[in-house]
């Protein structure tokens, strides 16, 4: 990531929930207000996902508050929008999904000089026993840096 490189949001509860394998980035399609209301962070991951249709890659369930200061029309804060990614590695993300347990989430959004990139996972869901096991390494890891401290 660049200096120039704006993170918008993070979304740390696909971290919790998926192991993360491979990222890519993707440009999102967004109208003017939308774009306000993200260089503000009203932005919310919960229950996002993305879905390939075709060709055409969609980020669904992504809510951007409307932005307050905008007209009459804003678009709904739960659209589908649209992500801009080439063939190959549309074909790519398809061939890993059609596997067994894998999906996409989008795991960060952030500006890119003036252009708003989503980072989209390929996930596989983590179980409760992994869950813990990470919350354990976690808990450990803070106790380790708390006793360095003295």
């Amino acid at each position: 990531m660049d200096k120039k490189d704006n993170v918008i949001a993070t979304n740390k509860k696909a971290y919790h929930d998926y192991f993360i394998e491979d990222t890519y980035e993707a440009g999102v399609v967004l109208e003017g207000s939308e774009v306000k209301s993200l260089r503000l962070h009203n932005v919310s991951f919960v229950d996002s996902y993305v879905r390939i249709d075709g060709y055409k890659v969609w980020l669904v369930n992504l809510h951007i508050s409307p932005y307050e200061k905008g007209s009459y029309y804003n678009p709904p804060a739960k659209r589908e929008r649209m992500l801009l990614l080439n063939k190959r590695e549309i074909n790519k993300l398809r061939a890993m999904v059609e596997r067994k347990g894998y999906t996409l989430v989008p795991t960060r959004l952030y500006f890119k000089q003036s252009l708003v990139k989503v980072e989209v996972g390929v996930a596989k869901g983590k179980h409760n026993y992994d869950k813990r096991e990470d919350a354990r390494k976690k808990q450990i890891e803070e106790d380790n840096r708390r006793h360095e401290d003295y």
